[in-house]
């Protein structure tokens, strides 16, 4: 998919469960995958708010029911996507919130059409205008032209990184421009920065 690791973490009381979603999701050929497993409420809440992950992997009763768009909220990260693990039937209205399930009788393909599918729906996302940039398109330029990483563009916009790259991607497209320099070049002659602004950075 990218050279970008995709941030993942589990959360399950059973360790058997944990592991060895760990294990299929290492087997997955084309994402660069980095998991972490979670036991507790507590300690959940604090690495989503700290870390950032990509994906939220979550049994539904973890904890007794919960609410998926609250703890996105409070995990500051409105770019995460949450996928129910589930080991058992479960009321199908529990999940409306989630992103997509995962059953644990799921194969390594199956789960990787998964996360094929996320990340596919989030460029569908980001590709809708093909036309003129989006307000979010733009402030990712003027953090490119700034000198920020990916990852620094990610923390400051609150995105993921892999919303970043999705939309880089589609400003190179649109403006059929592949450098930083030719970026620079399009900020400054579109206002979108002030040259000055940029020597204030590259200094910084």
């Amino acid at each position: 998919m990218n050279d970008e690791t995709l941030k993942i973490v589990i959360a399950d009381p059973s360790i058997i469960l944990r592991s060895g979603l760990t294990v299929a999701l290492k087997r997955i050929s084309g994402f660069r995958i980095q998991t972490f497993e979670i036991s507790s409420i507590d300690t959940l809440n604090g690495y989503l708010r700290l870390h950032k992950p990509d994906i939220l992997i979550v049994n539904p009763v973890f904890w007794g029911y919960f609410d998926i768009s609250k703890l996105k909220e409070e995990a500051s990260n409105p770019e995460l996507k949450c996928l129910a693990l589930l080991n058992s039937a479960i009321d199908e209205n529990l999940l409306r919130n989630y992103d997509d399930v995962i059953h644990i009788y799921d194969s390594v393909d199956q789960l990787k059409a998964k996360l094929e599918k996320l990340f596919d729906s989030e460029n569908e996302e980001v590709s809708e205008d093909t036309s003129t940039l989006s307000s979010r398109e733009k402030e990712i330029i003027v953090c490119v032209v700034k000198g920020l990483t990916n990852k620094e563009i990610a923390q400051d916009l609150f995105l993921s990184t892999h919303t970043v790259i999705s939309h880089r991607r589609n400003i190179a497209r649109k403006l059929e421009i592949h450098s930083t320099a030719g970026l620079t070049i399009y900020a400054i002659v579109n206002k979108l920065v002030e040259l000055d602004e940029i020597k204030r950075s590259k200094v910084l």
